[in-house]
């Protein structure tokens, strides 16, 4: 068993696996013991078995419900984590939401029953729709970034940001990525790291399912990358891969590009969340380079923000906090794996002469998480670099 324990969120995660391994009849007395148990709580607060009978028999029709549910994305194509973890996890809140509705089982047995019933129907319907819609509707966000590197003849410049693609096997929202990116007309291709699935990511069919999505693209100055952590991108397997399909891998190095009369300091910093280390090592890519030339750095997190800010990197850009992948409306992320929580979890921040993009990415978190999505679709970024104004 691997153990992350210097990173307590991930060890977390990664224990969130072990349900996985079980067998289904392993399972099966966890939803019926929590079942039988909200019977007996609701039957003696209504003061009529029968209440106890039908709350018990609704919670397991539920849970069906909820097997159902997630058994059939692998077999649909869909999404392709365990099922055991987030089943338990949805029978376990099932439960905590029949405890406190037995409060008014003494007076108002059949209202709370109803109202119960209708809040676990809408629990089951939001399910659905993070499982098998939200992933993949799958956005285009657009952003003009001015630069004052840019003299006046030069045109403005478009770099396609694609990041967390987790791929575990290869879904319809894969499949209908490489038309997407090409109907924009990329002059550069970023690629900010988490390619694979955390479950997935020494498989041999992910791999080859990777290689086929990355071959479909295409741009014009060319595709640069960088890895994500190390949990999820094992760069043994991922450095050979990328390199035989032309990726430039950035791992600690920067390069020139010229593309479309522009000239570009791109940077790439590995990823090991230790913000001084990495911080130094932009420093050093940063002081080399060429005047005159815009500086690009692509890094997995967000959290370098300060230090970029402060060395005067003209754009950065990010993935890793999925946006939060499931969201509040009005509030935002709930989690985002990154040291600054909320201050850069997902958009276009500046600070300074700074502008930092952090991608929803395309994928999902993997692990024994849920493959879903809340109020945070997947998104492919296009920047725009052009020209800067007076003032700007």
């Amino acid at each position: 068993m691997r153990w992350l324990g210097d990173y307590p969120f991930h060890t977390l995660l990664l224990l969130t696996e072990k349900p996985g391994e079980w067998a289904a009849w392993q399972i099966a007395p966890v939803p019926m013991t929590l079942a039988a148990g909200a019977g007996l709580i609701w039957a003696k607060a209504a003061g009529d078995p029968i209440w106890g009978w039908i709350v018990a028999l609704g919670l397991l029709v539920f849970a069906l419900a909820d097997w159902g549910l997630l058994a059939a994305l692998p077999r649909w194509g869909l999404s392709f984590g365990a099922v055991q973890p987030p089943f338990l996890g949805m029978v376990l809140f099932r439960w905590l939401l029949a405890l406190p509705a037995a409060a008014f089982a003494a007076k108002w047995a059949l209202p709370a029953l109803l109202v119960l019933t209708a809040v676990q129907l809408l629990v089951w319907g939001l399910t659905a729709y993070g499982t098998l819609v939200e992933p993949f509707r799958l956005q285009v966000t657009h952003l003009e970034i001015p630069t004052a590197t840019f003299s006046n003849p030069t045109p403005p410049l478009r770099i396609v940001q694609l990041s967390d693609l987790h791929v575990e096997r290869l879904t319809k929202r894969d499949r209908a990525l490489p038309g997407i990116v090409a109907e924009l007309a990329p002059d550069l291709i970023v690629l900010t790291g988490d390619f694979l699935s955390t479950t997935y990511n020494d498989d041999p069919r992910a791999l080859a399912d990777l290689r086929a999505l990355l071959a479909q693209f295409h741009a014009l100055g060319g595709i640069y990358a960088v890895l994500g952590t190390i949990e999820v991108d094992l760069p043994h397997l991922l450095r050979p891969l990328l390199d035989d399909l032309g990726i430039v891998v950035l791992e600690d190095r920067a390069i020139e590009v010229s593309v479309r009369g522009h000239r570009l300091w791109m940077m790439g910093v590995s990823c090991t969340r230790d913000p001084v280390t990495d911080g130094t090592r932009l420093g050093e890519l940063l002081a080399a380079a060429p005047p005159g030339s815009s500086r690009l750095l692509l890094y997995h997190m967000p959290d370098l923000m300060p230090q970029a800010a402060s060395l005067g990197v003209d754009l950065y850009l990010a993935g890793h906090t999925h946006g939060g992948q499931w969201r509040l409306p009005g509030f935002g992320a709930i989690l985002t794996s990154s040291r600054y929580w909320k201050r850069y979890e997902a958009g276009h921040y500046r600070q300074g002469t700074t502008h930092l993009y952090v991608s929803r990415g395309l994928g999902m978190e993997g692990f024994g998480t849920p493959r879903a999505r809340f109020f945070c679709p997947p998104e492919v970024v296009v920047i725009t670099l052009c020209r800067a104004g007076k003032g700007q």
